[in-house]
């Protein structure tokens, strides 16, 4: 497992992590980056997800077990594009896989390791009950985890999901600054948005920053369940 480095705000002298992930691919040739849509609970972006199938823009879709049960039409839509969406376990209710008792962005915690695994096995019952795939990544909810948590996703057979380039965070952010975020994206990016808020602003500013990328001439892949051009790295913390 890769080093990391603590997050603020951890309680009880615990840090919190947060994994950054990159992709190998600087100097092989086209600018390429990974496009990651959190799929929390809430409804369906579908004005994002019709222009990336339009643009034929692959991407990772993190889901949790209830945005599944709460979006099935969306989820049909999705399921259409096999060559161009992978589904990513985002948890069953997204709960953030942190030990303690506290809240991080409002989320009240898993609290334990039992607590952290349930999350993450409903999680995945709900993607193969509904998808028929098993998931190869696991983003928790927040994206930040106790040191414990990572010996607990991989014994699952999970990879943690981070990213270098938070988007929009935590769908908060304007169309204009969404865009410029995305616009900046070096090779080997792995970029982070969400696909659950339709109605606010961010989403449009996902489809303007896809949009000025392809322009430019960059590549957008998948994270694949086993993939060589993959690596996590140290990162500052930022929360």
């Amino acid at each position: 497992m890769a080093s990391l480095v603590p997050a603020l705000g951890a309680e009880a002298g615990e840090a919190l992590l947060e994994p950054r992930l990159t992709l190998k691919t600087a100097g092989h040739g086209a600018r390429t980056v990974a496009l990651t849509l959190d799929a929390c609970p809430g409804g369906f972006d579908e004005a994002l997800i019709s222009n990336l199938i339009a643009w034929r823009v692959p991407a990772t879709l993190f889901m949790t077990g209830a945005w599944i049960h709460a979006n099935p039409r969306g989820l049909d839509v999705i399921l259409r594009h096999p060559d161009l969406f992978s589904i990513g376990n985002h948890g069953a209710k997204h709960i953030p896989a942190v030990l303690g008792q506290r809240t991080v962005f409002g989320l009240k915690v898993a609290g334990d390791t039992d607590a952290i695994r349930d999350e993450i096995a409903r999680g995945e019952d709900a993607i193969v009950q509904t998808t028929g795939q098993r998931p190869a990544w696991y983003r928790g909810a927040a994206a930040l985890y106790s040191p414990a948590a990572f010996p607990v996703i991989e014994t699952m057979g999970l990879s943690v999901a981070g990213f270098s380039l938070n988007a929009d965070m935590g769908a908060s952010l304007p169309a204009s600054v969404v865009a410029a975020r995305i616009q900046q994206a070096v090779d080997g990016d792995v970029i982070i948005a969400h696909m659950n808020q339709p109605h606010r602003l961010s989403g449009p500013g996902v489809s303007e920053g896809v949009r000025r990328l392809l322009a430019e001439g960059v590549t957008f892949i998948r994270l694949e369940a086993e993939t060589p051009s993959i690596a996590v790295i140290d990162t500052p913390a930022k929360v």
